[in-house]
């Protein structure tokens, strides 16, 4: 019985494809059918629509009937609307477009924040249904050059792609480029990774402290940066707890303002110009955001001329005498070659020096100072006593030959720089001998 009932299904459906002759509408191809020798823009009457084996049948007269995967045709409608909606098609008939970047992405809507609905592989071949209008798209600053285009992928999802990393090329029945020509995708290039390749990337503390002039030496360092050197092929992240170069073999671009780097385990958000996130994931597996800007200085220059400035205040210390002497607080001889000896200094003992210093050691001008406190400083003398482990830091302030020291035990240090002196501070007056 069962296999009475499957026959008489078999056959009226073969009955219904093969004698029904009415035409149900016409629709537009949307893919080359080179196995019927038709090309997309062409309409195309059809009689039959099967929602379970996903086909049109179609065909120009009743001999030559074919099926069509439903996505390659537009949904059949009467021969009149069917050629108004069809002049839409036109424009870009034969028209098609390989990706030329991976990950390139397939929108809802003509907007590049809008929900994206699949994503091209790069040489990915997408036919190009018709031009639309939406937001530019920005790089940075700048619009990209291009246009919003509803393609249509080979499963059947349609969406809207900007054409800036599309290569567009027109096609025969057969799905070859017209005229023999080959279609070459270009190389993977995007104008904003390509810019972010050509700069120097920072940690986003300098920025800070050169905005500053907190030009602090332990963390300013011209070799702490993110860079691609493209001549060898290299990428280079060194920073005060990661030091790695690899071998450059390209990037992809994941999703808008979002890369990644081929073999290498770094991403790289785009955040606004001069300002970029790399993701760096280390043997552990654990990664971590690092902030990178570009700086319109040049790094070494800066600490060339810190150290410069660092050296000429001290040799200004010592050109303006070398002996000092308190009734309170001893006797302090600083010498042009960094060194000190202080001697009778127990009434700082141990609030501000510890027991069992040393008379001697050595003595720089390692910190700068505020705007503020440049009203009435002249800087910072740092001792470092022998014998002592901690460092020793006094505001100071040359006077006619004297100079005048402020205890910055409790003072403000912010990074480099002091911003506010101790509240209740030792202040040592040194006559100069």
């Amino acid at each position: 019985m069962k296999k009475h009932i499957l026959g008489a299904a078999i056959a009226a459906v073969t009955l219904l494809f093969t004698s029904c002759s009415e035409i149900m509408g016409y629709s537009t191809l949307l893919w080359n059918l080179p196995e019927q020798n038709l090309c997309d823009g062409e309409l195309v009457p059809v009689y039959i629509k099967s929602n379970i084996s996903h086909v049109y049948v179609a065909g120009f007269n009743d001999d030559e009937k074919f099926e069509v995967p439903l996505w390659k045709m537009t949904e059949p409608v009467k021969l009149k609307q069917a050629q108004k909606e069809n002049e839409k098609y036109k424009a870009y008939a034969r028209q098609y477009a390989s990706a030329k970047i991976d990950g390139l992405p397939i929108r809802s809507q003509t907007v590049n924040t809008a929900k994206q609905v699949y994503r091209l592989r790069k040489g990915e071949t997408v036919k190009i249904l018709y031009k639309g209008t939406g937001q530019p798209v920005m790089a940075g600053q700048n619009a990209l050059e291009g246009d919003w285009l509803r393609v249509l992928t080979k499963d059947g999802t349609q969406g809207w792609c900007f054409s800036y990393n599309l290569s567009q090329f027109e096609a025969d029945a057969a799905g070859n480029p017209i005229g023999g020509v080959s279609v070459v995708v270009e190389e993977e290039k995007d104008e904003l990774f390509e810019s972010i390749m050509s700069r120097i990337w920072y940690p986003d503390t300098f920025k800070n402290l050169i905005a500053a002039g907190n030009i602090d030496l332990n963390q300013l360092n011209a070799s702490y940066n993110l860079s691609f050197d493209l001549e060898n092929k290299k990428v280079h992240l060194n920073m005060q707890k990661i030091h790695e170069s690899w071998d450059f073999e390209g990037y992809s671009k994941l999703d808008d303002y979002e890369y990644e780097l081929t073999n290498i385990p770094i991403k790289i958000y785009y955040r606004r110009q001069g300002f970029i996130v790399a993701r760096y994931t280390d043997d552990s597996g654990k990664p971590q955001d690092i902030d990178l800007v570009t700086l319109d200085v040049n790094i070494n220059e800066l600490i060339a001329t810190e150290k410069d400035r660092r050296q000429e205040a001290f040799e200004k210390i010592t050109q303006n005498g070398t002996s000092y002497m308190s009734s309170n607080y001893g006797a302090l001889t600083i010498n042009e070659d960094g060194t000190f000896r202080w001697t009778n200094f127990k009434l700082l003992v141990p609030s501000i020096i510890d027991a069992g210093s040393k008379n001697g050691g050595t003595v720089n001008v390692k910190y700068s100072i505020s705007k503020k406190l440049k009203e009435n400083y002249d800087g910072v003398l740092t001792f470092k006593f022998d014998g002592m482990t901690n460092e020793v830091n006094f505001l100071y302030k040359l006077e006619s030959g004297d100079i005048r020291l402020e205890d910055a035990t409790s003072a403000t240090l912010d990074g480099n720089m002091f911003s506010a002196r101790s509240t209740s501070p030792t202040v040592i007056y040194f006559k100069g001998n």
